[in-house]
């Protein structure tokens, strides 16, 4: 008689009762609290039944966390794999770094652990549930270096985020341990061996803790450490600048030089690095391999790792079969999670670490410096922001804040003290066979090596003036810095080998700067009451479209200005973004970069095919004529829509129809003067050397913006923009050596970034 709806059954009882009270022979038979018994049986089998539907859901549950956990796994794993292929093997955080995303899968991955009402009675039920605690301790030591690379605000809010998670997941805990959901020796006759899994509870509870404390302990020092370091980068900035005017070089070695400098400055100036090689991040790294061997121990005692056993295997949680799913996830996450956070702790060795060079302040662990607890003392001397009327209680409020603080001070130093001397003991042995490697290197080499040998692989002693750190006692290791050089030596010469042979090919037909001047006149009439500004883009994109439309031109010319054009451009837009950035001049990039995008993915201008057939059979000046009436009559139609009143964000469609009217009234005014019509393959000869030209000019900017690039105002930004100028710097080699060679206006440097100041330069340079 069981249903899913459980009906049946009532309506069996509601038969009884009828029969019940009509029928005296029934009522011998079975009595009213036979009814009842009935009554309260059906009502127990309807909520079994509604449990089972409950039910049905948690598997997918299931399913999603273990999904997250491979996410999370990915994203470390990436992360390694980074640190290994720029041989940055303090392993900074660009894919698994902590922000709100993160946060939020991290509390997927977390739903057995915090889950305090599902019964999880069997072996692999339980292990997966603390299997999450041991990956939560597994992706806190991964987090570590991540905690230097935003700003103090959004580290506040994130640390916030996250302790209010881990917080959440003790309790959640506790209460499963008091509840017993957490049982000591679940065994149901599948594991191996038997495990209390209420110590192993309380040893993961323990490693989360002291990783939060360290966590918020390394918040704390953090803002104090970006203080010293762009204090000591600004310093050194200074003496580079001064250092620069009694260089002579070559623009290219010139550039190559600061790009060495600067990103020396930035990698050994990394927050993320000297996060990673502080004794916090090496005693979070120690404290994760103690998670990682309780859940090894957790994996070994699991019937998973026995084919016999797994055949016994029970799935009672509402999870089923995925908590083994979530448990092989996660246990393989830890793992692999726990290798970049080890290696972390060799990163120290990027330092000269030989006993025989180390002072005594290096085995003084608790000393602590000043830094570390420079914030706390900060707030502690801050005024309170609210005002009290009344003077006793805000005097209570002072001293109850000065008492906390005093106590956080205290507690800060007991915590960096504790670390440094985890830190010290984990690298004792590890220094000392360094130290025996260098004296029997030493000996080897005052045995063996000829008393007068060169030496060939000593590193520019002036790029080590360049290096930044906090502790000065500790010198950065030979091998470091020249892998440092070598980095960026190497992103250069990659560069290089994607030099821009079309492009190049088009400056060729450069001769000078003349077609900066003259792709423009003062003679043509206005159809704008103010005219815009010029930027170096717009007139490229627009002698562009002039071109492509030419007839009877070689269709191998025509692609080969395409590809030049596309490949300078990008180069334009850098010098645009960097050095013209005003309001209007963003208006215009932005609208010369929707321009060429039709006209190299449609080719079309606004919207007007460039291969019309119209223009098939007409001369030179009729096609240019075209253009300049056909741009004419769409400002004409703008302004007649905008009543003539000046807008303050023009469309690009104004824009570009402003600027090719301007330009080929220009064309048309300079023919007027031609004995003979001009051909097509003449214009677009001439055509191809304005661009060029104007190209020229603009690339003179060039060796500007990439010392612009290296010299990074915002810390955390500083090491990628040094790697986007010594990129550019090796695609633009050849382009630099070229203008190296050509007579160069000796302009102010402000006013060659705008195209406007070269043609107001060179009119007047005109005798």
């Amino acid at each position: 008689m069981k249903s899913h709806d459980g009906y049946p059954c009532f309506r069996i009882v509601d038969l009884v009762s009828t029969l019940h009270s009509f029928e005296k022979e029934f009522r011998r038979a079975i009595s009213l609290h036979d009814i009842n018994q009935l009554y309260n049986s059906c009502q127990m089998e309807g909520v079994t039944v509604n449990s089972e539907k409950f039910r049905e859901p948690m598997v997918w549950i299931g399913v999603y966390v273990a999904v997250a956990s491979f996410f999370c796994i990915l994203a470390m794993v990436a992360d390694l794999l980074h640190g290994f292929q720029n041989k940055k093997f303090w392993f900074p955080c660009k894919y698994f770094s902590l922000n709100a995303a993160s946060i939020t899968v991290i509390t997927v991955t977390m739903k057995l652990t915090v889950d305090v009402s599902g019964e999880m009675p069997s072996y692999v039920d339980q292990a997966a549930k603390l299997g999450s605690l041991g990956f939560m301790c597994t992706m806190m030591a991964n987090l570590m270096p991540s905690l230097a690379s935003m700003d103090n605000k959004t580290l506040l809010a994130n640390v916030i985020g996250l302790s209010i998670l881990v917080l959440t997941m003790i309790v959640n805990v506790c209460i499963q341990l008091n509840t017993r959901v957490i049982d000591r020796y679940p065994y149901d006759g599948t594991n191996i061996s038997y495990m209390d899994f209420a110590i192993v509870a309380y040893i993961y509870t323990a490693i989360i803790i002291l990783l939060l404390i360290i966590m918020i302990s390394s918040s704390l020092t953090i803002p104090a450490s970006k203080e010293i370091l762009e204090s000591k980068y600004q310093a050194t900035h200074k003496i580079h600048l001064a250092n620069q005017r009694h260089i002579r070089m070559s623009i290219v070695e010139k550039l190559r030089h600061n790009v060495t400098r600067y990103w020396v400055m930035a990698e050994t100036g990394s927050p993320q690095f000297v996060m990673a090689i502080n004794p916090l991040s090496t005693a979070s790294a120690i404290i994760c391999a103690l998670s990682l061997l309780v859940t090894l121990n957790l994996v070994r005692a699991s019937p998973l790792t026995s084919s016999w056993h797994r055949r016994l295997i029970r799935y009672e949680s509402p999870y089923e079969w995925t908590t083994s799913a979530i448990f092989i996830t996660q246990s393989i996450g830890v793992v692999v999670g726990t290798i970049a956070p080890i290696l972390r702790c060799f990163s120290v060795f990027n330092y000269k670490l030989v006993i025989t060079k180390w002072n005594r302040n290096h085995f003084m662990f608790f000393k602590v410096e000043k830094y570390w607890t420079q914030k706390l003392h900060e707030w502690k001397q801050s005024p309170i922001l609210f005002l009290l009327s009344s003077p006793r209680l805000r005097n209570l409020v002072c001293n109850a804040k000065n008492t906390i603080l005093s106590f956080c001070i205290g507690f800060q130093k007991g915590i960096v003290a504790s670390c440094k001397l985890i830190w010290l003991i984990a690298i004792t042995i590890p220094l000392l066979a360094i130290t025996c490697f260098y004296h029997l290197k030493s000996l080897k080499a005052r045995w063996f090596t000829p008393p007068n040998s060169p030496r060939t692989d000593d590193i520019d002693i002036d790029v080590r003036n360049y290096v930044l750190q906090i502790d000065v006692e500790m010198e950065l290791a030979e091998k470091t810095l020249k892998g440092i050089s070598k980095s960026i030596n190497f992103f250069i010469s990659k560069a290089e080998m994607e030099q821009n042979n079309n492009l190049l090919e088009l400056l060729e037909k450069s001769t000078g700067f003349k077609g900066v001047e003259i792709f423009d006149s003062d003679h043509v009439q206005p159809l704008l009451c103010v005219e815009h500004v010029n930027s170096w883009s717009l007139p490229i994109v627009t002698l562009t479209c002039i071109a492509v439309a030419l007839r009877d031109i070689h269709k191998h010319a025509v692609q080969n200005l395409f590809k030049s054009v596309g490949e300078g451009l990008s180069y334009t837009h850098l010098v645009e973004e960097s050095l013209n950035c005003a309001s209007e001049y963003v208006i215009l990039r932005k609208a010369s970069v929707g321009l060429w995008h039709e006209v190299e993915n449609n080719c079309r201008w606004l919207d007007i095919p460039l291969a019309k057939k119209e223009f098939k059979g007409k001369t030179t000046i009729e096609i240019i004529k075209w253009f300049s009436d056909k741009a004419k009559e769409i400002v004409t139609e703008i302004k007649e829509s905008t009543n003539g009143e000046l807008v303050e964000n023009p469309s690009k469609t104004l824009i570009a129809a402003n600027s090719m009217y301007r330009i080929t009234q220009t064309i048309l005014l300079r023919s007027q003067s031609n004995k003979e019509p001009i051909t097509k393959k003449q214009l677009f000869a001439h055509l191809n050397g304005m661009i060029a030209d104007i190209f020229s000019a603009c690339f003179t900017n060039i060796p500007r913006v990439i010392t612009m690039r290296c010299h990074e105002s915002v810390i955390e930004k500083r090491e990628e923009s040094v790697k986007v100028a010594a990129k550019l710097l090796g695609k633009t080699t050849k382009i630099i050596e070229r203008l190296e060679t050509c007579e160069v206006p000796s302009m102010d440097a402000d006013k060659m970034a705008y195209v406007d100041e070269w043609r107001l330069y060179l009119m007047q340079s005109i005798p």
